[in-house]
């Protein structure tokens, strides 16, 4: 019952924040706003970033809502979420993920809710890249899977990361170039979607993810995003995300991201590669 109404929140936040797209913040630079990583946090698709959802500055407040789709030869994955910021300085997150085995009955289904703060530095202009802190709490709301690979904890954890981010203004031929470095630590097994911890390893382990990008003119972007991720389960080895990717940034208000994701071997199934798409919209 509580994700069919977080599903409906979240359809209907974005339906509204769509029919809101003429409302324009122009106190940050386009893209600034980063898209949606798949846990819901201002980032790339797959690595949460140090600048905070949407185009609010001091003072100001931003809404946003987001809908992901991955789909890999034997998965498919879909989120909506929806995210706020105030000041440029604190966001906060809320996401619903269902994970579909193609071919077997019902999806599993885990809730996301994260929360990031700015703790020094500014994209564009400080020397220093801007540094965000951040934690998602996971909360698995079908843990039967987890049970039987052999997680640890089956039902809920948290990951703890640190974000820097840097604009680097005409730097790429005139155009300008984003980079993001994050260390998390987590126990997570498949995003917390097999559970957390398990028999191989059931501490945290710090974990690397990067994401760059160039945005060209007309508010395109191309980038690429890496992502480490633990291998706590002996039943299955878990690899490393990568993608390809395009963002569209039409205007401050919505945005379009269309990527090639290399998602390696997923619970057994070797080579998961696929298309991912994800759209998102900001009021302010």
């Amino acid at each position: 019952m509580l994700s069919r109404m977080f599903s409906v929140v979240t359809t209907s936040t974005f339906l509204t924040f769509t029919c809101l797209a003429t409302v324009h913040a122009d106190s940050r630079l386009l893209a600034t706003s980063g898209v949606t990583q798949l846990e819901g946090s201002a980032g790339g698709g797959l690595v949460p970033w140090a600048l905070m959802s949407g185009y609010g500055d001091e003072g100001e407040w931003s809404l946003g809502a987001f809908h992901t789709s991955t789909d890999v030869d034997s998965f498919r994955l879909k989120v909506n979420g929806a995210n706020v910021s105030y000041d440029n300085r604190v966001e906060f997150s809320a996401a619903l993920q269902s994970f579909e085995i193609k071919g077997a009955a019902g999806d599993i289904r885990q809730e996301v809710y994260g929360a990031k703060v700015r703790l020094m530095g500014d994209a564009i202009y400080t020397p220093v890249p801007q540094i965000s802190a951040g934690l998602q709490y996971k909360r698995l709301l079908d843990s039967t899977i987890a049970d039987a690979v052999g997680a640890e904890e089956s039902d809920q954890g948290v990951d703890v990361y640190l974000s820097a981010t840097k604009v680097h203004l005409g730097l790429v031929g005139g155009y300008h170039l984003l980079w993001n470095a994050t260390l998390r630590a987590t126990k997570a097994n498949q995003l917390g979607l097999l559970g957390y911890g398990g028999d191989d390893d059931s501490s945290y382990q710090l974990m690397p993810e990067v994401s760059a990008l160039v945005l060209l003119n007309d508010g395109f972007a191309i980038g690429a995003e890496y992502r480490k991720k633990p291998d706590n389960l002996s039943a299955f080895d878990e690899d490393s995300f990568s993608d390809v990717f395009v963002a569209w940034f039409p205007n401050k208000n919505v945005n379009l991201t269309v990527a090639y994701a290399d998602l390696g071997s997923i619970a057994g199934s070797e080579d998961q590669n696929g298309l991912y798409v994800s759209l998102g919209t900001h009021f302010k």
